[in-house]
């Protein structure tokens, strides 16, 4: 079924449209490379993994842990940008502020609920009462090693108990000066439920039914918020993201903006026009507040941020947001979490990010893939239909959100992605995400206690096996780690450290799977395979996403390429940049094959 739809794509010109538009290049030796670790874990040594365990059970990892053989170790992957996830001061349950379990989830707590954008989380320093000075010494290590830091911002929401210590002079608390007798007002930082009081929703059990002293079904809250995820009520469902309350931006509650729009044709215009078009506007107070935190990190020197759930606020404020960030560092990398395809272009252009998740299309396509729900061919119209945003794209096979691939719920085992991870790094210009431990085969297989099997928990203390053996107490030489994960990480080295330095995966793309899906050559529907190219370097990348049966057939590579490389008939010799085997392009009549032989599950970065 996927075939015909997509040959009727393709017929219809999309193909024509995909390559011309990636035919413009991007200015860049490599690809970015994103390394995402959830750094409360990272560099926990401690294995013991109570569920629900406390901090002095379950131990908790440091900035220190962040040593040069754990930096070098990352490095090694090709990795261009570290984003520590979970800095920011959070609620949590471990004595540093105590809060209350009623309205924490986990007893690490999660760290997008967070309660003072101007302090670190303090499990993190290994003294927490210099912790700030720590997470400097952090980022200074990590640019010393070559590599740029990436924090989160969560524009959406705050923690219910969101109060800042540490905020410079003159900042000024989210709704220190909000009006609490009016559901709305554009100068408000939140959204009140006038004349009703909080109510902590039914059927949550805190600390898995540890008994607490704040564990009491009760939180002082008047009048309540909105809840984070927009519940209106004052007592939220179990299922609201009832930790948090929700941030006004300038929406009123019938969905109508209490803000100046973006004149038209403000999605071709730079960062510096936007820039100039806000400092004549006035603009609600959260606005300038975000802005504030942003350039507070800034000037400790973090290079970029990931931002948490970005297409619940106005695009407008990220217009606002990030031309201000550009202003004061043109190279800062902004990432956002968008899941709505419909809002992609908007977000890139009037919002001015540099980076979306490519989520629901990229990888739940190819996780469908893996699962065998869907036919290859069904990435050809995602490439297709992207084709003028593909290098802002950022492409994941995990992250803190996503099934861990070695789980059940997601393939089952780590080697069941290795063709996928192949074609996912290399088909597009955009940058490159992993996740801690994918590269050793982590399975996140354990309850944890808020946190479920599948996951690696964002809300325990906790330590990930596969990632420990690796770390082997600080060494970060795989010391401690099966055959089969060093193999695994083996692999994740060669793709990554390529990707890095490719110039080829900086240019042009064109598919040629359907042309070998045609005739006897003996490719199979579950091979998958592309050109890429610029100038000299060239590329021909094909995948085996089979688990059982190896593949040994022809290659065709069309004559449309052939003309494109200026290939003359002869043979010409081919290296394979992931594990050196060497194959021959036979062109014939300016049409051109190679005989290949894939393992199942293997691919092959053939460079010309």
């Amino acid at each position: 079924m996927w075939r015909a739809v997509v040959l009727s794509v393709l017929l219809s010109g999309c193909a024509a449209n995909t390559t011309k538009q990636a035919s413009k290049s991007v200015d860049a030796q490599g690809k970015p490379v994103v390394y995402q670790v959830f750094t409360r874990l990272y560099g926990n040594k401690n294995n013991t993994n109570i569920p629900w365990g406390t901090i002095e059970q379950n131990g908790v990892g440091k900035f220190a842990d962040f040593n040069d053989a754990g930096l070098n170790s990352i490095k090694s992957l090709g990795v261009s940008h570290i984003w520590y996830t979970g800095v920011p001061h959070h609620a949590a349950i471990n004595g540093f502020g105590n809060d209350d379990p009623d309205v924490v989830k986990g007893r690490a707590g999660s760290p997008y609920a967070i309660k003072d954008y101007y302090d670190v989380n303090p499990d993190l320093a290994t003294n927490p009462d210099n912790r700030m000075a720590e997470l400097e010494a952090l980022i200074d290590r990590t640019h010393a090693h070559g590599m740029k830091v990436i924090i989160d911002i969560v524009p959406n929401h705050v923690a219910r108990n969101y109060h800042s210590l540490n905020k410079p002079a003159g900042a000024e608390d989210f709704g220190a000066t909000d009006n609490t007798a009016v559901e709305y007002h554009k100068d408000n930082n939140f959204y009140y439920i006038v004349g009703q009081d909080f109510k902590v929703p039914q059927g949550y059990d805190p600390l898995g039914g540890e008994v607490h002293p704040l564990a009491d079904g009760q939180f002082a809250e008047s009048p309540a918020k909105w809840t984070g995820n927009g519940s209106r009520r004052a007592q939220p469902d179990i299922n609201d993201w009832f930790e948090t309350v929700k941030v006004n931006f300038g929406v009123k509650p019938d969905g109508t903006y209490d803000f100046a729009r973006l004149p038209e044709g403000y999605a071709q215009q730079d960062y510096r026009a936007h820039y100039a078009f806000w400092q004549k506007q006035t603009v609600p107070s959260t606005w300038r507040k975000f802005r504030d935190i942003a350039y507070f990190w800034l000037d400790k020197g973090v290079n970029g941020f990931r931002y948490d759930m970005a297409e619940m606020v106005p695009v407008e404020f990220w217009s606002y947001m990030n031309s201000a960030i550009k202003m004061r560092d043109p190279n800062a990398f902004l990432l956002a979490e968008v899941y709505n395809p419909s809002l992609y272009r908007d977000y890139l252009h009037l919002g001015k990010m540099d980076y979306l998740y490519d989520k629901v299309e990229f990888y739940d396509t190819i996780k469908g893939i893996i699962q065998g729900k869907l036919d290859t061919a069904a990435l050809l119209p995602i490439q297709c239909n992207l084709a003028d945003i593909e290098p802002h794209m950022l492409h994941f096979m995990e992250n803190h959100d996503e099934h861990r691939i070695a789980a059940p719920e997601f393939a089952g085992k780590a080697e069941y992605a290795k063709a996928a991870m192949v074609v996912s790094a290399t088909i597009s210009r955009s940058p490159t995400m992993l996740y801690f431990g994918q590269e050793v085969g982590e399975a996140g297989e354990q309850d944890t206690g808020f946190g479920k099997k599948g996951r690696t928990t964002i809300f325990d203390y906790w330590g990930v096996p596969a990632h420990q053996r690796w770390m082997n107490n600080g060494k970060f030489d795989g010391g401690q780690s099966t055959e089969a994960e060093r193999s695994l990480r083996d692999f994740y080295r060669r793709l990554m450290a390529f990707t890095a330095q490719s110039k080829a995966l900086t240019g042009k793309y064109l598919p040629i799977h359907l042309e070998n899906l045609t005739g006897t050559s003996g490719y199979l529907p579950l091979l998958f395979s592309f050109a890429r190219w610029q100038d000299n370097d060239r590329l021909l990348i094909v995948s085996n996403f089979s688990q059982q049966d190896d593949a040994e057939f022809t290659l065709k590579v069309p004559s449309n390429l052939i003309n494109q490389w200026q290939l003359k008939d002869g043979t010409y010799p081919l290296k394979d940049a992931l594990y050196g085997g060497e194959y021959e392009l036979q062109v014939i009549n300016g049409e051109g094959a190679v005989v290949i032989k894939l393992e199942a599950l293997a691919s092959v970065i053939l460079t010309l």
